[in-house]
């Protein structure tokens, strides 16, 4: 009996279920495209980026104020690119169905298929920091395994939210994949749909409530989240090397990214070191925070946040040091300079939340014992990153401390790789896409046993049981013993 309380869920705009009701009944009406189907779709995914790809970046530009067109175009182009690409040249593989083992024993001439299935109609909830990326890699799986898409994009992405819906139906029916503005705080509407499966990307918060949403539909969900995650600079590590790798991610899209760096352990003493190498850095490669390829930060109210968790800083006690302090940012565009933090105490903003931005909190360490012991004592970070060349220390933090993802001597290259799963763990996040488990995300992998020309159950086991079925059974026990 179907016990849930209806009253619980949230009124769906009619905008919304026109577009569920329309996407399902084209799902039911032809359940499982063919591989040359899907591959169609990637390939339109393709043409769709390709084709509008200037009218894309100066939309994603005008929504952050200023956004890098490089960082736009690596992050938002050339790896959602490869990740389709190669979701069509392995699909082929994906969608086999897989013998699984049957005890022949039993059943002589059956056989085991596990078939992936297309589950239907999958949500996608889309952030505002990468929000090509975020939306085009997961289309990329959800079309491979045969799915529709209907797409909600963040508040802070209006200018690209329109121009997606608008271009989307040059490529795709509206029963295949549509795109939404997020106005009026339609968010928890959009996750109490009762889709077959939704994709989540944003803060925990947020998630949780998406989650509570989804689950009186019960709702499978994939949660992509967040998370504090930390570097660690092994003692027989390059000061000067670990800098240049750190600041390279510290700074792209200002630090707006969810895997990005949120602090750093160092071996103690080493701190000024660093520090003054980040300054090298910083005067090398943004002579100019004004110029074009330092991006903006995405409102004023993530500015102020940004301002304030300094200021909370200063006020505690730490060293909070500007490593540009000869430039003067640019206030209007909401340009922010970097900075670290040295010595920051537990009470502080910068230690409590996911800093989302160009700052940069240090701290020492002693052993690394010290280091896996404050990481696990804090929620499980979405992204780890040890800086060693000692194969030991690598395998120490793998195995010692538990994260979504990890890169060795490199910081958030994990995440484009294309044959790797992407997801979080606990508070971080849960589920994973890209590759195959991508592809298995968006799936229902269905188990389906074939009885062979004799059944065992027929002719062995049916009552009473008193006589041939319980020696039978009592022999075959022996055996499989």
């Amino acid at each position: 009996m179907n016990t849930l309380n209806t009253s619980m869920l949230m009124e769906i705009p009619q905008e919304f279920q026109n577009c569920f009701d329309a996407q399902k009944q084209a799902y039911l009406a032809h359940p499982e495209p063919s591989l040359q189907e899907r591959r169609a779709d990637l390939a339109m995914l393709s043409r769709m980026l390709k084709e509008n790809r200037d009218a894309l970046v100066a939309a994603i530009n005008q929504d952050y104020g200023n956004r890098s067109e490089f960082e736009t175009l690596f992050a938002e182009f050339f790896v959602v690119l490869e990740t389709i690409k190669d979701s069509s040249k392995n699909l082929r593989k994906w969608m086999k169905p897989q013998r699984r083992h049957i005890d022949i024993m039993l059943y002589p001439g059956a056989s085991n298929r596990v078939i992936p299935q297309p589950l239907g109609v999958v949500g996608v909830i889309v952030p505002w920091n990468f929000p090509l990326n975020l939306t085009f890699c997961p289309l990329a799986a959800i079309f491979a395994a045969g799915n529709r898409a209907m797409v909600k994009m963040s508040e802070n992405s209006r200018n690209l939210a329109l121009l997606l819906a608008e271009i989307s139906p040059r490529y795709f029916p509206e029963n295949k994949l549509k795109f939404f503005e997020d106005g009026g705080g339609r968010g928890p509407a959009f996750s109490s749909i009762a889709f077959d499966h939704l994709l989540f990307t944003g803060s925990g918060t947020t998630g949780k409530a998406v989650m509570a949403n989804a689950a009186r539909n019960l709702t499978p969900v994939t949660l992509e989240l967040g998370g504090k995650a930390p570097a660690v600079v092994g003692p027989d590590y390059s000061i000067q090397t670990a800098a240049e790798r750190i600041m390279w991610v510290k700074m792209f899209n200002a630090g707006q990214i969810c895997t990005n760096i949120d602090y750093v352990f160092l071996p103690e003493g080493r701190e000024q070191e660093f520090t003054e190498h980040c300054k090298k850095l910083i005067a090398q490669r943004y002579p100019d925070l004004n110029s074009n390829d330092y991006t903006s930060i995405i409102d004023q109210r993530a500015f102020d946040r940004l301002n304030d968790t300094l200021n909370d800083a200063k006020a505690k006690g730490a060293t909070v040091i500007n490593l540009a302090q000869d430039q003067k940012p640019d206030l209007s565009l909401r340009k922010f300079s970097p900075h670290i933090v040295l010595n920051p105490s537990a009470d502080m903003i910068v230690s409590q939340r996911e800093i989302f931005g160009p700052i940069l909190p240090i701290r020492t360490y002693k052993t690394k014992e010290e280091v896996a012991s404050y990481i696990n004592s804090h929620d499980r970070p979405l992204a780890l990153y040890p800086f060693t060349n000692d194969k030991s220390l690598q395998k120490f933090y793998i195995s010692n401390v538990m994260s979504g993802g990890v890169s060795v001597n490199e910081a958030l290259l994990h995440v484009a790789q294309h044959d790797l799963p992407f997801g979080g763990v606990g508070p971080s996040g849960m589920g994973h896409y890209h590759s195959q488990e991508g592809f298995n995300t968006f799936s229902k992998l269905r188990p389906v046993f074939y009885q062979g020309p004799f059944s065992a159950i027929q002719m062995l086991f049916l009552p009473p049981y008193a006589n041939k079925a319980l020696k039978f059974m009592n022999l075959l026990m022996k055996y499989k013993a």
